[in-house]
């Protein structure tokens, strides 16, 4: 007898595939025929963990501390943590709200497990890193996309939230430096927003996971304007252990109970290994060396943005953080003076024809989605200018 395969649960159709790692797996195809592809896809900095956090995980290693951990980490990291907080904003962030996640993808899934119900939304600003929206389909929730353009810097605001609030609305969800557009919320915007959510008894999250990675002001963070905030941090960037997962989330103190039973049933830990290395992160000589690299960061965008103006796509908003470029590629033409019918296809044409990969934004929502692709910077400078050459070629610039 012949029987079908049981069915899947229907909020596997809401998720939708992430496009990047699709036109990823084209590139990797192309590379293994022999042809050579410059990425500017993936954000993930070319810098992996600096010398004192992999002496420590070698320690860790040796001394057998890969047991389980409590659920919501170790007590030194969460303390190390919350000095963090002291030293560089001057907050004061009792350990007690600081819960280490399996990075801050885990992080992103505890929340939105513990704040929305079946049929309860959130709000996202449109363009947004497309796993947001999908960890909320994922829970059995839903998403809103508010269109954020050029005018908002790309982000969220109060005006925009207020005729978007429904009966079904619990809170809202913004990044920032944001992926993909590399845009901050400027702080009077973010104050704003945050007390218009939270007088209708709204949750605000604010992803901060490139906030060490901002070029024209001094790191931020949402925990300044009020304790009901909760924020989303992360290893992966600006520390440069993607790989390691690992992540913490700073909650109000009556949610930390919640997410701690979470974390118990849906993977009982962070890795303890990378709880134990990323106790060096927070040395003198590991944040010097970070410091170095966001310096170098700044430099690449600062390279970056020029050139890509000088070929002709358009920057409408300079990005301050992260390490991406959204750019408008509306205006461009081929060599034959011939225009894309959008970035899809011109993201598909470029990596098969000039052997650079960007990203389309089709996978940052639906706001003029054919019109912009996201660059990423977190490549080595000459990477960056190689790429530069093959795109002013394949244009004819």
């Amino acid at each position: 007898m012949n029987a079908s395969a049981p069915s899947l649960a229907r909020r596997c159709d809401a998720v939708a595939p992430f496009f990047v790692l699709e036109l990823i797996k084209e590139a990797g195809q192309l590379e293994r025929s022999g042809r050579s592809i410059v990425h500017l896809s993936v954000g993930e900095p070319d810098f992996t963990a600096p010398e004192p956090v992999v002496r420590a995980a070698q320690a860790a290693v040796e001394s057998g501390r890969s047991r389980y951990t409590p659920a919501l980490g170790i007590t030194a990291l969460r303390e190390a943590i919350s000095r963090f907080y002291r030293d560089r904003f001057g907050l004061s962030v009792e350990p007690d709200r600081v819960v280490i996640t399996a990075g801050a993808s885990g992080a992103l899934v505890l929340l939105l497990s513990a704040l929305l119900d079946p049929e309860d939304e959130v709000l996202l600003p449109d363009p947004c890193y497309p796993c947001n929206r999908h960890i909320a389909s994922a829970v059995g929730a839903r998403f809103r996309l508010i269109t954020c353009g050029p005018a908002e810097r790309f982000q969220l605001s109060a005006a925009a939230v207020e005729p978007a609030w429904s009966a079904h609305t619990r809170g809202v969800l913004i990044g920032s430096p944001s992926n993909p557009t590399g845009t901050t919320i400027q702080w009077d915007a973010l104050a704003q927003l945050c007390d218009r959510v939270l007088a209708r008894g709204g949750f605000v999250l604010v992803d901060e996971i490139y906030q060490g990675l901002t070029y024209d002001h001094a790191p931020a963070t949402a925990l300044s304007l009020d304790p009901r905030v909760a924020v989303i941090n992360s290893f992966s960037k600006y520390f440069g252990m993607t790989g390691w997962r690992l992540g913490w989330i700073v909650a109000p103190p009556e949610w930390v109970a919640a997410l701690e039973r979470l974390s118990q049933n849906l993977y009982l830990c962070a890795s303890a290994i990378a709880q134990h290395a990323a106790l060096a992160c927070f040395e003198a000589d590991s944040l010097e060396v970070f410091e170095q690299r966001r310096e170098q960061f700044r430099q690449r965008r600062n390279f970056l943005l020029p050139a890509l103006r000088q070929l002709g796509f358009g920057v409408p908003v300079v990005p301050d953080g992260a390490f991406y470029v959204y750019a408008d590629i509306s205006t461009l033409t081929r060599a034959d003076g011939d225009r894309f019918e959008g970035s899809s296809q011109f993201a598909r044409r470029l990596l098969h024809e000039a052997g650079v990969c960007l990203v389309p934004g089709k996978d940052f929502g639906r706001f003029d989605a054919e019109r912009y692709v996201r660059l990423s910077y977190a490549t080595s400078m000459e990477k960056l200018q190689e790429a530069i050459r093959r795109i002013g070629a394949y244009l004819g610039r």
